[in-house]
């Protein structure tokens, strides 16, 4: 959430609501006003990833040991003035916030749109004026902050309100962030990510307490003047009418304000005429054009009200509804201990989308750097749908030998195409292997060998590769796992052969898909092993990616390292029988120098739908919608695709353990 131009009419009205501080000093007299309590900054971690992220390249997939580099010097930094962190992801999207993360995602495919054709017209990266954060980013962040020995949780409900609920609770010395929900919140105290100076420790804090005293507001009017400024959940075209009654009863104090910032007063001078009772926020209900919904109002108000608080504007049934709304059943699953570890694992951040998928069967994967123009490589959500049927299929546990219709996995996955009116409907699909798929509790909770080795198979099956078993596990796990990778992708894509950003997303986006299925698995490798750090690196794969399209040598590409040159035949080969056994040829195709302007004026993976028309599935009926496609079949082409190896860097640094993974120190 957040509140439109409160930031800048902060900055630009009231001087008194922000002043620099010394991170250092206050966590001093934290610990002499609280000896028991040590002091803690609660991170809203989505706020800060693109301050964290300044590697030099962004646009082709990634710096990720530099990246990891710069989280723990941030971390460092902390340490060092004796200051906890504790940070925050986003955990799920809330319907009532769906509509917003639409719009916002939509936006983003138009900034996609402009970072593309820049890249086609300059052949270079544009400027970090228009930079978008690496795909898989914010999936992969709680991981290497796990790695660094940091305490991450990741959100039940809106991740904002939880931080806000951790701060107070918890009695924290303040939140770090970049959102203006946090002046809003009555909880710690707010401080700006923006404005942080790591070596010198002092950031801008934000006192809501001098905010309402220039507003003539009381802590408690907050929510409903946040509501009454437009949110997430209340839109401001349903807003503009009242705006422009609020400017003509109270004419600007100054003609140098800007507009919003005239809003805000009037908003302001307002919400202080009325008297606080539930009765003034039904009446100015009514009077908004908020369609059949008439309680949009007090549930936007709700959302700001924390555990313990009261509202003067809400009855006291309705002021704590919030704090009791993460409470959920067994959803999707019939067994009640694998739900709880499923959900104790989402907490802590050690498992990806299995618990919203087992909770209420809902997931959503934001933008990918994807080309809408590139019709040779389809959006990374088609190509690796297969993948996740095969997982959705692992965790509902349909079974061969039952009638009973497993339910199907509603997706707000982002791609050129999808208008994102409403979710697209998946059925799970079962694994191709004997016998049953194992249970998720024999999968989580089981010991020995074999349930370690069924663990493993499984997974592989998720990705078709059940026949390649002892092969992979030959391999040392980081290694493994790119190739498992690129085994999928070789086995699904008519022809590999587009831009280096694309694709370097597009692999990405395939680490959080092995994650996933690692996850559904029982973990049969580690969380550690999947990290891109361990495996890719953005810019040094552009490099090479354009070395081999000029004709390079093997020998020229890996430097003359005569190890790293037997390494990748070796990987290589493995790669290739494993393709030849599913009757595919792997064939190479130059593209040149450079980035090739594409087609101009045909849809979004059009040549992959037609390469694969014969393997859609029968569609199957939503009584909603129509017919849905349920997903692409992994073989049913024999036109033959093309690709290229890519040499992984790794250490060696296995572990096993039994429930959840564990993060090498």
């Amino acid at each position: 959430m957040g509140i439109k131009g409160l930031h800048g009419f902060v900055a630009n009205v009231c001087h008194d609501v922000h002043k620099m501080v010394n991170l250092k000093e206050m966590a001093e007299e934290h610990r002499m006003s609280y000896p028991d309590s040590p002091p803690v900054i609660v991170v809203d971690a989505l706020s800060c990833i693109r301050r964290w992220y300044t590697p030099e390249s962004w646009v082709c997939g990634g710096q990720w040991q530099e990246y990891l580099a710069n989280l723990e010097d941030f971390i460092n930094a902390f340490t060092a003035a004796d200051i906890k962190l504790v940070f925050f992801f986003d955990g799920v999207v809330e319907q009532k916030k769906r509509g917003e993360w639409v719009k916002r995602r939509l936006k983003n495919n138009k900034e996609i749109g402009r970072i593309f054709q820049f890249i086609k017209t300059y052949r270079q990266q544009p400027g970090r004026g228009m930079f978008f954060i690496p795909s898989g980013l914010a999936t992969f962040t709680r991981f290497a902050l796990k790695s660094l020995g940091q305490k991450t949780i990741c959100s039940l409900q809106e991740a904002d309100y939880e931080v806000a609920s951790y701060g107070l609770q918890h009695n924290c010395m303040g939140i770090l962030g970049q959102d203006t929900d946090y002046l809003i919140y009555n909880t710690s105290p707010y401080f700006s990510i923006e404005k942080l100076c790591l070596d010198k420790m002092v950031t801008v804090m934000y006192s809501r307490e001098n905010l309402c005293r220039a507003l003539n507001l009381n802590i408690t009017d907050l929510p409903f003047f946040a509501c009454l400024l437009g949110n997430d959940v209340v839109p401001e075209a349903a807003l503009e009418g009242f705006w422009h009654k609020c400017l003509t009863s109270c004419p600007p104090k100054s003609q140098s304000y800007d507009k919003r910032s005239n809003i805000i007063l009037a908003v302001a001078n307002y919400i202080s005429g009325l008297p606080r009772s539930y009765s003034s926020v039904k009446n100015f209900e009514e009077m908004l054009p908020l369609g059949s919904d008439k309680t949009l109002l007090c549930k936007a108000m709700e959302s700001y009200i924390l555990p313990g608080q009261q509202s003067p504007w809400l009855p006291p049934s309705l002021s704590n509804s919030q704090a009791h709304s993460a409470k959920q059943d067994t959803g999707m699953c019939s067994d009640q201990e694998i739900f709880q570890l499923a959900k104790e694992q989402h907490i802590t951040g050690e498992n990806y989308m299995v618990f919203n998928i087992l909770s209420n069967g809902e997931v959503e994967c934001s933008n990918t750097l994807e080309d809408e123009l590139d019709t040779e490589l389809p959006g990374q959500a088609l190509i690796y749908r297969p993948a996740r049927q095969h997982i959705y299929s692992v965790l509902l546990e349909p079974r061969k030998d039952t009638q009973r219709v497993c339910s199907v996995v509603k997706e707000w996955f982002v791609y050129f195409g999808n208008p994102l009116h409403q979710p697209e409907l998946m059925q799970p699909v079962q694994l191709d292997i004997p016998g049953e798929t194992p249970s998720l509790r024999t999968l989580w909770l089981g010991k020995g060998p074999d349930i370690e080795n069924q663990r493993y198979s499984t997974f592989l099956a998720c990705f078709h590769l059940q026949d390649m078993v002892e092969e992979l596990k030959a391999l040392k796990a980081p290694v493994a796992a790119v190739c498992c990778l690129l085994m999928y992708l070789l086995l699904q894509l008519v022809q590999v052969d587009s831009r280096a950003v694309q694709l370097g997303a597009l692999f990405i986006r395939g680490l959080a898909t092995l994650i996933m299925a690692n996850s559904a698995c029982g973990f049969p490798f580690s969380m550690d092993d999947f990290m891109p750090w361990k495996v890719f690196d953005g810019k040094l794969f552009q490099e090479k990616y354009q070395q081999s399209h000029r004709g390079c040598s093997l020998e020229e590409l890996v430097e003359g390292n005569g190890f790293l040159c037997t390494q990748f035949q070796n990987l290589k080969s493995l790669i290739c029988r494993a393709c030849m056994a599913k009757n595919r040829t792997i064939q190479s195709r130059q593209r040149g120098d450079g980035f090739i302007a594409e087609m101009q004026g045909r849809g979004r993976g059009a040549n992959f739908q037609r390469a694969h028309r014969t393997t859609f599935a029968p569609p199957y009926r939503n009584q909603n919608r129509g017919y849905q496609w349920r997903g692409l079949q992994p073989y049913g082409s024999q036109t033959q695709p093309s690709g290229r190896g890519y040499r992984p860097r790794h250490q060696d640094q296995r572990r096993r353990f039994q429930f959840t993974p564990r993060w090498s120190r």
